[in-house]
């Protein structure tokens, strides 16, 4: 199954089973909401995927790859899941390497960050929607 399929069709159940652990005051008012759903994950992409994880590309190349990641995915994972530290719990924080690195496969098979942007808004948005309707 292709991977971006597999990533979609992973994610609703994945809210579900989260939405109760997220505070749903994270995402009040529509700044929050677009912030969390848009902008977030548009950045993120842009610096990680696009900046790091490119950079990286360049220096070390992405043809060695073990268990199937390439050490420029890893690392931008890693960098990815600690800047999240700044803002979640660790345990939350240490989670977010799966998703990136779901999100650097993306990136490097399709040669651009608009395939690992799209997903990760679309991860951000079914969280929030999952996070409201656990009200």
């Amino acid at each position: 199954m292709n991977l971006l399929l597999a990533a979609t069709l992973a994610a609703p159940p994945v809210w579900w089973a989260l939405a109760p652990w997220v505070a749903a005051d994270r995402f009040t008012g529509a700044a929050a909401l677009l912030s969390a759903a848009l902008l977030y994950p548009l950045l993120e992409e842009l610096s990680f995927r696009g900046l790091l994880q490119g950079w990286l590309l360049d220096r070390l190349g992405g043809w060695h790859r073990y268990g199937g990641i390439s050490l420029p995915n890893l690392l931008t994972s890693l960098a990815f899941s600690g800047a999240h530290l700044a803002t979640q719990p660790v345990l939350w924080a240490a989670a977010m390497v799966v998703p990136s690195l779901v999100f650097g496969h993306l990136r490097e098979r399709h040669g651009s960050v608009l395939p690992p942007m799209a997903l990760h808004i679309y991860y951000n948005s079914g969280l929030i929607l999952f996070v409201e309707l656990a009200q």
